[in-house]
């Protein structure tokens, strides 16, 4: 740390009955008044430098033995005051970053320039700060934060600003160009010791090592050295991240905590007041980090955005920060894990536990920018490029195959998007007063292809149906609707065969697929506990008769491939079976109804209900079949 000593006397003051006074065989002839405290000095050293002093003195009345003037708003108040009488009587003073903006402001109100005297005040303090503090990466952001004390003296004599051009000069420049504070300097030390000076060169300069420095600063101060920096254009978009992130570790750490202990009732006004001003603060801070934040995608964590994210709904900041969060944790979502996702709910008109509506529009957002980009170009692009080839048509074939990776890659991040969300809904389906439609709401935000199998949004089901045991048939319908029966594991199928919770239908559309599933591989389907087959043969369905075999020596027409199956096209057939029964149980509830009166179609009636044409399973097992007749 830089400081400077000027004059040479030994410190004369001295404090008699809450006065200051000077020792001097001269009688003091002038009464200094600064803040409630009284100064008993001399005209002659005071008024020899200071202009202010020699105009007051001069509009003022002398008395028979002081002249007393009055100094009510002093900036830097007495301790400033003294130090620019102790220059003026040559006492012995010294300097640095940490008094240096109170005496330098001090003598700005004193009129201590070149005018009135060669080699004032306000010349040796300006030469100190441009040589010596400015110089200096921790005198700079010690004088920086120093200037909060003097927010409109700083400014207008461009003290913060001079700060904060020097502290955005250095956060480029390599670590061992840079004056450091003791703890960077004193580790840069131990790597020198450790590995020597040319282990040290080789080794690469820690290109964050001023975020923690700055750390110090408070919001306001904060804020305008991150601009400078960012415009600067010379520090990369992850350190910026970086430091960030530094700084919020530093002053939002367990938010939750604090504000839960402000929600709950305060023992006195005061408290109450206290409490606002310290969420009040937190809102001004994050807010303003949200604003730092880089445009680049990646160059801060997912988590971190979600950190913010969650702090941001407990400090109830504005919707636009919000927002802000929410589009940026669109763009990487893919990084996140669930529980980063599980935001708590603070609103009022909520009693849910998570906030559900700010994820749901992080994955509307997802899915909006996730959206691939078209494939093919113009159809009078492709014919001029069959007739003619050029470095235009071999430009468009890049832009192609550039647009196909694009696609590849979105669809990839909406696969790892899929496992997270069926996570989530894992979560929130414990909680009881989460609404039916906003679990399916987050379920259908994800595309049927992101799935590939159905086992987690299974298991989010059957979670869901324990902790809402009210719900009635039309709503567990509505439920199950999400589920692809087809896409459910052997083991997921078993668990659901046996599941009372499940609507009949999907217990008789998991049986369905179980055996045809077992059909193909020889093997058996589900033994089912005694109430669920009970319920099955109120029903006049026989679970435990396995499927038909199907032919192997028996010719397959092109024109009907479904005459190959043994019975099949039989009514009293078990597959016909459960065909009746699932288009007996697929009515819809009036609940079911879209605004416009319109039924919705039942995705169980697409799944389950046999059409007049093949379906795939059978056409695989059909191809099987005749595979094996061609070899016969």
């Amino acid at each position: 740390m830089k400081f400077m000593k000027l004059g040479s006397r030994p410190d004369t003051f001295y404090t008699n009955e809450a006065v200051r006074s000077v020792s001097s065989e001269v009688t003091s002839d002038l009464v200094v008044q600064v803040k409630g405290s009284r100064y008993l000095l001399h005209k002659f050293p005071l008024l020899s430098k200071c202009l202010r002093l020699q105009r007051i003195c001069s509009e003022s009345p002398e008395t028979l033995q002081h002249q007393i003037v009055q100094l009510p708003d002093f900036p830097g108040g007495t301790e400033a005051f003294e130090l620019c009488a102790k220059f003026c009587y040559g006492i012995t003073i010294t300097f640095s970053a940490y008094n240096i903006v109170a005496a330098r402001c001090a003598a700005e109100y004193l009129q201590m320039t070149e005018d009135v005297e060669k080699g004032n005040l306000v010349y040796k303090l300006e030469v100190f700060f441009n040589s010596c503090i400015l110089h200096g990466w921790r005198d700079s952001i010690v004088t920086l934060h120093t200037t909060k004390a003097f927010p409109l003296w700083s400014e207008d004599l461009r003290i913060t600003s001079r700060c904060i051009e020097a502290i955005a000069s250095k956060a480029s420049t390599h670590p061992f160009k840079v004056s450091l504070s003791h703890s960077h300097s004193r580790r840069v030390r131990d790597d020198v010791s450790c590995n020597g000076v040319e282990g040290q060169r080789q080794r690469p300069a820690a290109k964050g090592w001023w975020a923690e420095d700055i750390a110090e600063l408070g919001i306001d101060l904060y804020w305008r050295t991150m601009i400078a920096i960012k415009s600067d254009g010379k520090i990369p978009s992850n350190l910026i991240g970086e430091a960030l992130q530094i700084y919020a570790s530093r002053w939002l750490p367990n938010i939750s905590r604090r504000i839960k202990a402000n929600r709950e009732p305060a023992g006195s006004n005061s408290d109450s007041d206290s409490a606002s001003e310290v969420t009040s603060k937190s809102r001004l801070l994050l807010e303003s980090i949200v604003s730092l934040l880089p445009s680049e995608k990646g160059a801060v964590s997912c988590s971190f955005l979600l950190k913010l994210l969650k702090a941001a709904n407990i400090l109830n900041v504005s919707s636009s920060s919000k927002m802000e969060l929410a589009r940026r944790v669109a763009l990487q979502v893919e990084e996140a894990r669930v529980g980063d996702l599980l935001i708590p709910s603070l609103s009022s008109s909520s009693n849910t536990l998570y906030d559900v509506d700010i994820v749901l529009i992080i994955l509307e957002q997802f899915m909006l920018q996730g959206q691939s980009p078209p494939t093919s170009p113009p159809r009078s692009k492709l014919g001029t490029e069959r007739r003619r080839r050029s470095r235009s048509a071999e430009n468009i074939d890049f832009k192609l195959q550039e647009s196909r990776r694009s696609s590849s890659a979105s669809h990839s991040s909406k696969l790892k998007v899929a496992k997270i969300v069926d996570g989530y809904l894992r979560q929130i389906a414990k909680d009881i007063n989460l609404p039916l439609s906003k679990f399916i709401a987050v379920a259908e935000t994800i595309p049927d292809f992101s799935r590939l199998d159905h086992d987690e949004l299974y298991r989010a089901i059957d979670i869901y149906l324990k902790a809402h045991p009210d719900l009635n048939k039309s709503e567990r319908k509505k439920l199950c609707r999400v589920l692809d029966c087809k896409k459910l594991s052997v083991e997921a199928c078993m668990h659901a065969a046996q599941n009372e919770k499940l609507p009949l239908r999907v217990v008789v559309q998991v049986l369905f697929f179980e055996q045809a599933r077992a059909a193909t591989t020889g093997g058996k389907g589900t033994d089912l506990p005694s109430n669920i087959k009970a319920l099955l043969a109120s029903h006049n369905i026989d679970p435990s008769k396995p499927p038909r075999a199907l032919s192997t020596t028996t010719s397959i027409p092109g024109h009907d491939q479904w005459s190959t199956v043994s019975g099949l096209r039989s009514p009293k057939s078990r597959i016909s079976t459960l065909r009746m029964k699932l288009a007996e149980d697929d009515d819809l509830d009036e609940n079911d109804m879209n605004p416009d009166g319109m039924g919705r179609p039942s995705k169980f009636k697409g799944f389950c209900a046999l059409p007049t044409g093949p379906k795939k399973m059978f056409s695989r097992l059909l191809s099987t079949n005749r595979n094996a007749t061609e070899k016969s």
